[in-house]
């Protein structure tokens, strides 16, 4: 049986510059709007009744409910608080708390081997200058 040429054509058209072939599922970050791959970002949830809710960061990617994504990143977590885009992403009525999201991204986005005051440890391994032979 011949294949036809509309469906050869719809599945090799580039969207938006994402192979998705390659990069798997795209979800776009609530706080810059940028397209990525969604293993690059991470979900939360809403989660609690109508006057408490609070974000809940889900990085296994199985709480139930409506999920949105973003960079963990506290340049993207702080431009979307500005823009006010938690609620708008996860159809909210009231206002959430974002408490329990913004520790998340505070923990994940420490670099290693640096502390909570901003020093960097020194390296594990030492140095051989200025040693005598």
């Amino acid at each position: 049986m011949p294949q036809r040429p509309e469906a050869d054509r719809i599945r090799e058209r580039p969207v938006r510059g994402v192979d998705f072939r390659v990069a798997g599922p795209t979800r776009t970050c609530v706080g810059c709007r940028s397209r990525v791959p969604a293993s690059d970002l991470l979900r939360f949830v809403a989660v609690g009744a109508e006057g408490d809710l609070r974000l809940q960061p889900d990085p296994g990617r199985r709480l139930p409910g409506r999920g949105a994504h973003l960079h963990p990143d506290p340049a993207c977590f702080a431009q979307a608080e500005r823009r006010r885009a938690f609620g708008r992403a996860l159809r909210l009525t009231g206002v959430a708390d974002t408490g329990l999201l913004a520790e998340h991204i505070r923990a994940v986005s420490v670099p290693r081997g640096t502390t909570d005051d901003g020093a960097v440890s020194a390296p594990s391994m030492s140095s051989k200058v200025g040693r005598p032979r």
